[in-house]
């Protein structure tokens, strides 16, 4: 009976061990996941402070301020969120820990129970009788091979007993270790949140002040913004027309197929035409959406691509034609991808602008000076292009990434690995 008992015992713990390792496998995914957005978070919040006592210009703009301040705001509620997920997440394992520990401490008792009935049962067999004895009473050569056998078997269930409730007890002192820490650790977490909480606070005031300056002179804001916006709309105006240039020149250069081509696709937009190895070139960077390399070494995302509402200004809304990504003075563009420097062209209020082709793709770096490349370059991932220049304006140094296909804008966050 008792054999049967602690086979029983064994059957359910394995059982538990199992559907518990599932379980703590899933949990620790989940939480290396959080802890690697957490130091994300923490790296661009440090990043942009970083970035802010770079900056050489004294007198920031108010609505430089008022952006840094919202991107600040952004990240620092994101990390508070996923740093609560954490806890959270911490909290569910040490009651999970808490359930197993009672399981085990049950479990224990009880093969404690079996194991000194057992030990007591042996003694009182011995006392009445020895084990020559026992066998020397067989009624025949099978009987006393039999109980041999038995004896042998009984020893090794004690022996096994005993391994189970050695086991049993180191698993628990272990539980007991995994609770301490991860107590600690929430511990630790709750801390931290605690003083981004006040951090929070203390730059959302700071903000409310910034806003309320910004809302006596509205309409003085709102012209800059506008002006800011008409200037990168002629930046834009003129990378499309040399874009086209691009097009019509790869055209020329393929001869009367591009020429009949382009006169049965009049409606369309305006394409490369490819040669075999500008094909096979276009499906290698295709093939490496989303894994593509940032152009500049470290930054942070300082405005991202599309249309997007003024954090202060709801009525005012801008449209950013790449991604803008501030990085440390005198840092360097690289290329995010092999290809073929096609145009380089100085743009009045965009320093030098690179366009690479990519087969009929382009990648475009603006805001460049100290330029290391020419036309016609082949350029390897990562090489150097150009420094990054500052904005005379705020001080920031600022690169604007955009991505075209043929001469339809892309969103570059779509390419970039973690933009």
């Amino acid at each position: 009976m008792q054999l049967k008992q602690v086979h029983k015992l064994s059957l359910v713990a394995a059982v538990l061990f199992i559907l518990g390792s599932n379980a703590l496998w899933s949990q620790n995914d989940k939480q290396a996941e959080l802890e690697r957005q957490r130091r994300t978070l923490m790296g661009q919040i440090e990043e942009l402070s970083k970035l802010r006592k770079s900056n050489k210009k004294k007198e920031i703009s108010v609505l430089s301020q008022v952006e840094d301040l919202d991107s600040k705001i952004k990240t620092r509620q994101n990390l508070i969120k996923v740093t609560n997920s954490q806890a959270n997440l911490l909290t569910q394992k040490i009651n999970q820990n808490l359930n197993k520990l009672t399981t085990l401490r049950d479990e224990l008792e009880k093969l404690k129970e079996d194991y000194a009935g057992m030990v007591q049962k042996s003694y009182k067999s011995k006392s009445s009788q020895s084990r020559i004895m026992f066998l020397l009473s067989s009624k025949s050569f099978l009987q006393a091979y039999k109980r041999v056998q038995y004896m042998k078997q009984y020893s090794n269930y004690r022996k096994k007993q005993g391994d189970q409730i050695k086991e049993r007890t180191a698993l628990l002192q272990e539980t007991n270790k995994k609770l301490a820490l991860q107590k600690e650790e929430k511990q630790k977490l709750v801390a931290q949140n605690k003083i981004e909480q006040e951090k929070l606070e203390i730059e959302r005031k700071q903000q409310d002040e910034l806003v309320s300056k910004i809302r006596k002179q509205e309409s003085t804001y709102v012209a800059q913004i506008q002006d800011k916006q008409k200037a990168a709309d002629r930046i834009d105006k003129e990378i499309d027309r040399l874009i086209r240039e691009a097009i019509a020149a790869s055209k020329k250069e393929s001869g009367a197929e591009a020429a009949k081509e382009s006169k049965t696709n009049v409606s369309k937009m305006p394409t490369f035409s490819l040669n075999p190895a500008a094909k096979a070139l276009a499906n290698d960077f295709a093939s490496n959406k989303g894994k593509m390399d940032w152009p500049v070494e470290r930054g942070r995302v300082y405005k991202k691509f599309g249309t997007s509402k003024h954090p202060t200004l709801p009525n005012i809304t801008t449209y950013n034609s790449g991604v803008e990504i501030e990085t440390a003075p005198g840092s360097i563009a690289r290329a995010t991808f092999k290809g073929t420097v096609q145009q380089i062209q100085l743009i009045r209020g965009g320093g030098y602008t690179v366009l690479i082709r990519h087969g009929n793709y382009l990648t475009v770096y603006q805001n460049l000076k100290n330029l290391k490349v020419k036309v016609n370059d082949q350029i390897a991932t990562k090489q150097a292009l150009g420094e990054i220049a500052e904005n005379s304006f705020n001080g920031k140094t600022i690169i604007k990434f955009l991505v075209y296909k043929d001469s339809e804008r892309l969103n570059p966050e779509d390419w970039v690995y973690n933009m």
